[in-house]
């Protein structure tokens, strides 16, 4: 069997490379091509494509920046699917590029296996599309408990497989206490999610250490060009929008000392940590798994962020927010992420014990509905259920009722 992948982001890239992995132990001869990162390229072999430097790009404005190039990109991925005839292409995730590319095979190849795993949030932001997506799309493996329901009354054939977050982070538990003076900054992983998050963390952590000169700060960071980027912000301090008369949020030199970068410590720091200031995306489920009290950030573009509001339909950006459906953890999202805000919640966290209580114990309850571990393996036995079918068409019904 051959399968060809296309992941556009880390986070898909840990999972296409925990799924190929899970794959492999069921059927050993199993061949991959594709576009991912380097962990599935690891696993694939040198004719699986890296791209995921130039491909992980974040909001409308940085797509039609970068137009030319993901039209190319689309082509080739075109190209090389139909050359290769695979028996199924899985598409992780990336729903901007993955969907137009699923629409597109469909009309190329009618017969071609099309599998989306890790299915796209169109939930939040154009529900009406979920019908058309069950006309090019064979089978959805969904992470989210709600997905499977709302996407088979559509008449797409969903399977709840549960979110591959927690075997791969189980893996990186270990016994610590947390220090009552560490507060862990994740400003994202993505170059513009930094540079536009990164200055408003330190402004908040100088006024936190205005309060209490004893705090330290860890920051993480996922690759050593984005380290290399917070080390040019925090040694070149800018002017802040925040600024009033009785702002005092500038990083002084001995500040500075207590604020350290660490490369590929995130699950690390969120274990020491006593309190953390997360950016939105896949770090604040990593953050509830590891039972970190934090507040949530986000910024963006204004462009991008006013596209947004006229298309996305929900109550929270957090996922632990939107499992729950309320407001477990504080959100400072575009023009309400200001520094004083964001450090008064922090502190509200780590002074409030019961406050702090109360959304541990709600971590718990939305990662316990998350489906436990095992989720790539369940992946790997719906696909491989789906490739069988394939072949053997009358046994659909004994295929799926095999899946656990």
């Amino acid at each position: 069997m051959t399968i060809y992948f296309v992941a556009g982001e880390a986070s898909a890239d840990n999972h296409g490379a925990a799924l190929m992995h899970s794959l492999r132990g069921l059927d050993t001869n199993i061949q991959f091509f594709g576009r991912g990162g380097p962990r599935m390229r690891a696993i694939a072999g040198e004719k699986f494509t890296d791209w995921l430097n130039d491909a992980a790009v974040l909001g409308l404005w940085e797509v039609i920046r970068r137009y030319g190039y993901f039209r190319k990109q689309f082509r080739e991925t075109l190209k090389e699917i139909q050359e290769s005839k695979p028996d199924a292409v899985v598409l992780i995730d990336y729903p901007g590029f993955n969907l137009r590319l699923a629409r597109a095979l469909r009309n190329r190849a009618p017969a071609q296996k099309i599998i989306y795993y890790i299915s796209p949030q169109v939930w939040a932001w154009n529900r009406g599309r979920i019908k058309k997506m069950a006309r090019f799309l064979d089978l959805v493996l969904c992470i989210f408990p709600f997905e499977a329901d709302l996407y088979k009354k559509s008449g797409l054939r969903t399977v709840f497989v549960g979110h591959p977050m927690g075997e791969r982070l189980r893996a990186r538990k270990f016994d610590t206490e947390r220090d009552p003076s560490l507060i862990g900054l994740f400003p994202g992983s993505r170059m513009r999610e930094v540079r536009k998050i990164f200055p408003v963390l330190l402004e908040a952590a100088a006024l936190l250490l205005r309060r209490n000169p004893g705090l330290r700060f860890e920051v993480a960071a996922v690759s050593d060009a984005l380290a290399a980027e917070m080390s040019e912000i925090l040694d070149q301090p800018r002017e802040s929008a925040d600024r009033t008369d009785s702002y005092r949020g500038e990083l002084s030199g001995q500040d500075r000392k207590v604020i350290r970068i660490k490369v590929g410590e995130t699950a690390a720091i969120m274990q020491r940590a006593f309190v953390g200031i997360v950016a939105s995306g896949s770090a604040t489920l990593e953050a509830a798994y590891f039972r970190l009290p934090f507040v949530l950030i986000y910024k963006v573009a204004w462009p991008t962020y006013l596209a947004a509001r006229l298309v996305v339909n929900i109550k929270y950006l957090g996922m632990p927010n939107l499992l729950a459906d309320k407001e477990v953890v504080p959100e400072f999202i575009q023009h309400r992420a200001k520094s004083k805000a964001i450090a008064k919640a922090v502190w509200r966290l780590m002074e409030n014990a019961d406050a702090r209580e109360r959304m541990i114990s709600e971590f718990d309850a939305v990662v316990a509905s998350l489906g436990g571990s095992g989720a790539s393996e369940r992946a790997a036995q719906a696909i491989i259920a789906e490739l069988k079918e394939r072949r053997f068409p009358d046994r659909r019904g004994d295929m799926e009722a095999a899946l656990p």
